[in-house]
Order: C-alpha cells, then sequence, then structure tokens
C-alpha cells in the first residue's frame, strides 16, 4: 500500500468547495477513477492499491457502485459551485482496472458521462494487465465509449518481468494489444527500466517488442526504489543490487533514440507519441489526460486516496476501500483533507510541471529574479536555445536527463 496521505486542513463532510474559489469553467475538467485491485503486489509498487486478502470490510463486487456513489455527490457539489462542464478526458488507473468486471467499468464510466457530459473527440482510457485483456473485455469497453488502453507492458524478457514480480507472460502483451486493435482502441504501452539484473541488452529487447506491437504511444518510466516496498527491503538486505543511475541514463538515451528513429517524439520526459494527424483531438496520440495533470487543468479523481484539483484548491479521499466504502453509505465525502496551495507554492508546482513538457515554460512565467539563469542552463546544454529565443524553457536531452537540476536552477 501507498505511504501516508498528505497533511492538510480538513475536509467539510458534505464535500462542499469555498465559496471564494475562482473557478474558470473554460478550464479542462477530466476525471479520474481509480480501481485499487491488484491479483498480487508488484515488488516495486508504492500505489494505494490492494489484492483480496488485504481488502477487510470491503468487497471488490461492490466497488462500482461505491465510486458510483461519489460521482454523484461530486455532481451535486460541483453544480451547487456552478462548475460543472463536459469532461474532455477520462482515465481508469489502479491497481488493474481490469479485474473489475468490465461491465462494472462500463456503468461507472456511463453515470459519469451522465453527470458531467463528455466533451467531443474526450479520451478515455484504461489500464490494464495483459493478462486481462481478452477480445470480450475490449469489445464491452468499447461499446461503452472507451477509446484508449495503456497496457503494462513493463519488460519483454522473462527474468526482467520476474525482478518486478509482474505476472504475465511476454506473448501475452501481443495478443492483448491485438484485441484492443480489433476493438477499434487506442493502443499505449508502458514499460520500466534499470530494474536488478536488466541489462542494456535487455532494455534493446523490450524497446524492440514494443515497437513492434506497432502502437501509437510508449511509457518507458526508470525503476525507482520506494521505502515501504518490498523491492526496498531486498535491497537493504543486500539480496539485489540498487539500481545504477548511470545505467538508467543509458537506458533512457536508448529509448529516445530508437523510439525517435521508428517516429516518436517526445512529449514528456518518460512519454513518447507518434506525431500526431489530421486535425481535432481524436488525432492527438498523446496521453491528453496526463497533459492535464502537467498542465494544471482541473480534474476530480474518484476512489480511495485519489487526488482531486479544482482552481488551486487540492484534496483527497481516505485509502482504504472500506473507509471509503463507510463515508459514502453515511452520505459523506470521502475526502481526508485538503490544502489550498498559496501563490509561490503554485508557482514552484507550475515550473515542476511544465519543465517536463516539450512544449516548456514560458519565459515569462518564470520569477524576474530567475530569468536571467536561463542562459546559464543554455550553455550547460540543459535547455534549448532556439526555443528559449521563441519565449519558452525547452529541456534538452542532457535536460531531460537533469531536469531536476534544471527545476532546482530555476526555483532555489
Amino acid at each position: 500500500m501507498a505511504g501516508p496521505l498528505p497533511l492538510g486542513d480538513p475536509a467539510p463532510a458534505d464535500g462542499r468547495l469555498p465559496a471564494d474559489l475562482p473557478i474558470d469553467v473554460a478550464v479542462p475538467f477530466s476525471a479520474y477513477l481509480h480501481v485499487p485491485f491488484c491479483r498480487v503486489r508488484c515488488g516495486y509498487c508504492d500505489f494505494n492499491t490492494y489484492t483480496s486478502g488485504e481488502l477487510r470490510g470491503a468487497k471488490q463486487e461492490d466497488y462500482a457502485s461505491t465510486l458510483i456513489a461519489e460521482i454523484d455527490m461530486a455532481r451535486r457539489v460541483l453544480a451547487d459551485a456552478g462548475a460543472i462542464r463536459p469532461m474532455d478526458t477520462v482515465f481508469f488507473g489502479g491497481g488493474t482496472p481490469t479485474l473489475l468486471p468490465a461491465g462494472d467499468l462500463a456503468r461507472m464510466l456511463d453515470a459519469a458521462a451522465s453527470a458531467f457530459g463528455l466533451a467531443d473527440g474526450a479520451e478515455v482510457t484504461v489500464e490494464a494487465n495483459p493478462d486481462t485483456v481478452t477480445p470480450e473485455v475490449v469489445r464491452t469497453l468499447a461499446d461503452a465509449g472507451v477509446n484508449r488502453l495503456s497496457i503494462g507492458m513493463q519488460s519483454a524478457v522473462p527474468h526482467v518481468l520476474a525482478a518486478l514480480d509482474r505476472t504475465h507472460r511476454p506473448e501475452n502483451v501481443t495478443t492483448a494489444v491485438a484485441a484492443a486493435k480489433d476493438a477499434g482502441l487506442a493502443v499505449s504501452v508502458d514499460l520500466i527500466y534499470g530494474a536488478p539484473g536488466e541489462t542494456l541488452g535487455d532494455w534493446e529487447a523490450s524497446l524492440d517488442a514494443a515497437l513492434a506491437l506497432d502502437s501509437d504511444h510508449i511509457s518507458a518510466y526508470a525503476l525507482i526504489i520506494e521505502d515501504g516496498t518490498k523491492l526496498a527491503r531486498q535491497i537493504r538486505r543486500g539480496e539485489v543490487p540498487t539500481p545504477d543511475d548511470d545505467v538508467q541514463a543509458d537506458m533512457y538515451e536508448l529509448a529516445d533514440a530508437r523510439l525517435a528513429a521508428a517516429g516518436f517524439e517526445w512529449y514528456e520526459v518518460s512519454n513518447w507519441a507518434r506525431p500526431s494527424t489530421g486535425s481535432g483531438t481524436q488525432r492527438d496520440n498523446r496521453s491528453r489526460h496526463n497533459l492535464a495533470y502537467w498542465r494544471g487543468s482541473d480534474w476530480w479523481g474518484f476512489g480511495p486516496g485519489a487526488h482531486s484539483h479544482v482552481a488551486g484548491l487540492r484534496w483527497w479521499n481516505v485509502k482504504h476501500p472500506a473507509a471509503y466504502a463507510q463515508r459514502l453509505a453515511a452520505a459523506e465525502s470521502p475526502a481526508a483533507g485538503t490544502e489550498r496551495p498559496d501563490a509561490e507554492s503554485r508557482m514552484l508546482e507550475r515550473i515542476l510541471l511544465l519543465s517536463r513538457i516539450s512544449e516548456g515554460i514560458p519565459v515569462d512565467d518564470l520569477p524576474q529574479s530567475k530569468r536571467s539563469r536561463v542562459a546559464g542552463l543554455i550553455a550547460d546544454g540543459l535547455v534549448d536555445a532556439a526555443a528559449a529565443l521563441r519565449g519558452r524553457v525547452r529541456l534538452t536531452l542532457r535536460g531531460r536527463l537533469l531536469a531536476d537540476a534544471v527545476v532546482r536552477e530555476l526555483t532555489d
């Protein structure tokens, strides 16, 4: 299970938003639907997820109805605040959303669409473990309005999958992608690099396998060791080595080169997509839902432990599915806490998030005292000079590898 929730102010029991919240209904609105169930807990995972033995007081078969109760509450709250607007993106994450019956996911999506509406060309994504994807599942999802599947491939190499405690077989990824494409869904595949025992050759094999799937979007994340995970304990006991930062940097550079050669463009430090074609949002191969986070749009996070953001106000739900269900059964908000960051904190967060995406940070958005530092970042090869001349701070490949250092230079 994930670490402790943030500290914050008490959340109102009825979930109401502050009367002075400066809500702009022109800002895009998204929904995140958290499904906190997994068959097994991967050794590296720090997400708020639960295996069947950890549920204690919550039933997986009741989950869809419980989450729909939060959707109903959210509609009342947003309607009272004059903040109802159609969803531009919907994302089912987890956990493993496809552990639930596809019909349950369809019910949840229908409830959200009825409550808020779906914008024309809305992106609707479901995360999936390859072992849980069948033609029947994806057809049900497609009929419900899902148009994108994000498949947790992680690696194509069996010993790397074993090091990550992933239970699927590499060949199941191929069949899952084929089923999704046959149902007319766009497909993204997720990879993780830097696992214990993974070589550069192993990583190259995974990249080649991912490219062979002919998807339009690939995510590649460096393995991070989170406190409290099985993998962290194994490293502490000396059973497996700590990931090597230099090796991970080599793996990142290899990924960027291979993906660029295959026609992919980076649009966020860990994400690449084929160039968009035609016009309209339906032609955009990037994850528009994740872009909503990085750009600071509004979203409501449904489910235990989910976080929400509207007009600068943040709140987060109680973590355990049983506590979440109890709150909603009592007609109370499941929110555990809330915060309203000040202007300086919002500025720091904006720099942190926008620096990660290819469109970069407008130079004019930087604090006046920090703008002179951009020249030094260009000289160090961390920021693209041509983009800076156009008024944007955009990371180079070297800058992406040292993104945290760039943020520190622009904020400290």
